[in-house]
């Protein structure tokens, strides 16, 4: 029989939640308010919290500097495309493994998730070798296909553990009815699945969106992302603490209020089966 939580408890667990959350958002809120100080201020010690003259200078000085709406776009670009074109292969994958298993689907599942461990630096210097062979470094589309294959394994996971939720029988049924692979897949499994869909989407998406180490070592200028946009703030005669933060304030922004608006579909989808 579960045992009663007292208000006492309830309260202590709230402030517990609530200080966990500041914890992870502070350094967030940090650079935010760095962005609005001058460099003088950004660099004081000890640190000004509230008590500084709030200015609008860097986000002037970064915009006359670069141009944001590019890599905004190049972020955009990449990190969609990588992610849809990566659930349009992981679909048919996942659902294979879940409905379909073989005597091997478990060491299929564990050797795409070991590829993760693997170091990005140990494979970097031959897909660089490559990329100037095929002629695509600088090439947004190949961004795409490297960022496609480095989450697939993340988006298959996800979607098999999904799919396991649905019930065989509901797809059993539909195959007595004459359903086809493609119908089985379009009208019954996807939208049962929506919810499991719309959180590997949105979890992928900020993945490829803060995705660093592929995007500053494959890009130059033409397929530069958000990414490359705040690097570029690092100079040989130092870190400008105050415009860095400008700049990373305007990097995150868009993927914040994606986050902000989707969280309820996130949650939804994390939990997804949860109950059965």
């Amino acid at each position: 029989m579960a045992r009663a939580v007292t208000p006492q408890r309830k309260i202590a667990n709230t402030a517990i939640a609530w200080a966990i959350g500041f914890l992870i958002f502070f350094p967030i809120l940090w650079t935010i308010l760095t962005s609005f100080k001058t460099e003088a201020q950004a660099i004081a010690s000890p640190p000004i919290f509230l008590n500084f003259d709030w200015t609008l200078e860097n986000y002037a000085i970064v915009q006359e500097r670069s141009d944001y709406m590019r890599f905004l776009w190049n972020s955009v670009i990449i990190a969609g495309g990588s992610t849809v074109l990566g659930i349009i292969i992981a679909v048919p994958a996942a659902w294979s493994m879940a409905f379909v298993p073989s005597k091997r689907t478990k060491d299929i599942l564990l050797w795409m998730l070991s590829t993760k461990m693997l170091p990005a630096v140990g494979v970097l210097y031959p897909i660089y070798l490559l990329c100037i062979q095929l002629g695509v470094l600088d090439n947004r589309a190949a961004l795409v296909v490297i960022l496609m294959l480095i989450n697939l394994p993340i988006i298959v996971w996800m979607l098999y553990t999904y799919f396991r939720e649905i019930p065989v029988d509901i797809l059993e049924a539909a195959r007595m009815d004459g359903a086809s692979l493609k119908e089985e897949l379009l009208y019954i499994l996807t939208p049962m699945a929506v919810p499991g869909i719309a959180s590997t989407l949105l979890l992928n998406f900020i993945l490829a969106w803060n995705e660093a180490f592929w995007t500053l070592n494959l890009t130059a200028v033409d397929a530069a992302p958000l990414t490359a946009f705040i690097a570029s703030y690092s100079s040989p005669e130092g870190l400008f603490f105050a415009k860095l933060s400008a700049a990373s304030t305007m990097a995150i922004a868009p993927i914040l209020i994606l986050g902000w608006f989707s969280q309820k579909q996130l949650v939804r989808g994390l939990t997804f089966g949860a109950v059965k």
